[in-house]
């Protein structure tokens, strides 16, 4: 019969994964502070720039979701061909010399230049074929979710540390500190992160399956999260062409004190969220919460058109949109996860985050369109409109069911394989991959029947 593969038991096999994670999460968070440490910051120093006009600032902070949106796939594809550090490295080294492209211009051509080239080192979905790669199947969920934790935190990290860097030497500054960045991203591939074994195969739980890309596009409940990805981060991007403005105009801010506002904006939405996570995980409300925030956003959006002149509200209501933003931040990922099939979860997430891209380079373009001949106003309530929109489209989606993907991997497949694997209490549903003696489930832990799936192991 099949059997589960067991990882090896060894002393260090622990230690070695651990240092896999703090190693790899690093090059996240290293990342990811040197795209975003300049979106606080932008559009305070624009005058610095020749050419520059509000829709070519938004060209430039939105310029990297481009590249990124386009190349993510097709380098973790790569990846499975050359390995993954050679393309890490590759991608670190675009990444640095976008950073010092837009380190030394002049005009905002050269900034939107640098941009796009810093997205091109694209190197997300390669780095999480390597979590895969250095983790046993029990602790593969674990790793997933540290990683994505270190990719909220260096936001918020990155809206202190920009203005604080702009101190020094205004966006100049931050884009060289962003190369420096990316020279500590290369010493930690080099020294760090382990070496990681030769693999026949990756993962379909974290790789992207080119076959099962349309079927992604056209699966609507995915489409419903895609959908709602991109607007999150149009949103997102499109509001810090004016947020900076009104920290600096409205409240008073200085450029460098910005992190001031930030900070505890930052700290206490992360704060606020918490209990409505655990409503949405332990109370099984996943879709209520999800348009209670999804609400929230628009709302606070739609009043603030109205009440960004007055310092009291403009901070209030930007309160309230991060609540809504690092709720969804979190919950859609997991939500992705859930909707899935199952051996469909790695394909499904690489259209997400392409989704999350595009909506990135979609919302600095047309935001900068929108400030330039519309207003603040005109942006705000655009945003709102299109999260009202989101709110609508969220309504159809179903209560998302509370399954956990498991891999397994399998000494003999014969043709009653799957049937046996779904006769089992708790499983869901069957992928079999007999090229790789490999199958994907989706089951219910609270009802899976352990013993009996480790019998058909046996």
């Amino acid at each position: 019969m099949s059997s589960l593969s067991a990882a090896p038991d060894t002393d260090d096999l622990f230690p070695r994964e651990t240092q896999a994670v703090v190693s790899l999460a690093s090059l996240y968070v290293l990342r990811m502070l040197g795209l975003f440490m300049v979106l606080p910051v932008l559009a305070l120093y624009a005058e610095s720039f020749t050419a520059s006009t509000p829709l070519l600032i938004g060209l430039a902070l939105g310029a990297y979701g481009f590249s990124q949106a386009i190349l993510q796939i097709p380098f973790g594809l790569l990846s499975d061909r050359i390995g993954r550090k050679p393309v890490i490295v590759g991608g670190l080294l675009l990444f640095a010399a976008g950073s010092l492209v837009a380190a030394n211009a002049e005009s905002i051509y050269g900034v939107i230049v640098g941009r796009l080239m810093q997205g091109s080192g694209a190197i997300a979905s390669t780095l999480m074929a390597l979590v895969s790669d250095l983790t046993s199947e029990r602790n593969r969920s674990k790793a997933m979710a540290a990683i994505g934790a270190s990719i909220g935190v260096s936001f918020a990290i990155s809206l202190v540390l920009g203005p604080m860097l702009s101190s020094y030497g205004g966006v100049a500054g931050i884009f060289w500190a962003t190369a420096i960045l990316a020279a500590l991203g290369l010493g930690i591939v080099f020294f760090a992160v382990p070496a990681a074994p030769q693999v026949l195969y990756t993962s379909r739980e974290v790789r992207a399956v080119p076959e099962l890309l349309g079927a992604a596009f056209r699966d609507k409940t995915l489409l419903r999260l895609n959908s709602g990805i991109f607007i999150l981060h149009f949103v997102l991007m499109a509001n810090f062409l004016v947020v900076p403005l009104l920290l600096r105009d409205v409240v008073g801010l200085a450029p460098a004190d910005h992190w001031q506002a930030y900070l505890p904006l930052m700290f206490f939405s992360f704060v606020a969220m918490l209990p409505l996570m655990v409503m949405a995980e332990k109370k099984h409300k996943v879709k209520q919460v999800f348009l209670i925030a999804v609400a929230l956003m628009g709302l606070s959006l739609w009043l603030l058109a109205g009440l960004f002149d007055e310092s009291l509200h403009l901070l209030g209501l930007l309160f309230v949109f991060f609540v809504a933003f690092n709720l969804l931040e979190a919950m859609l990922p997991s939500l992705v996860s859930k909707s899935a099939a199952a051996g469909f979860r790695g394909t499904a997430m690489g259209v997400y985050s392409s989704s999350q891209f595009f909506g990135a380079f979609a919302g600095g373009v047309a935001g900068g369109f929108l400030v330039q001949y519309g207003g603040v106003e005109m942006l705000l309530l655009t945003s709102a409109a299109l999260v009202g929109l989101w709110f609508v489209i969220a309504l159809t989606m179903e209560q998302p069911r509370h399954l956990k993907n498991i891999a397994v991997s399998l000494h003999v497949i014969n043709g009653k394989t799957s049937e046996e694997l779904l006769a089992i209490a708790g499983v869901e549903e069957v992928l079999v991959i007999a090229e790789h003696k490999r199958a994907y489930l989706k089951v219910d832990e609270g009802a899976l029947d352990n013993a009996a799936l480790q019998k058909l192991a046996c």
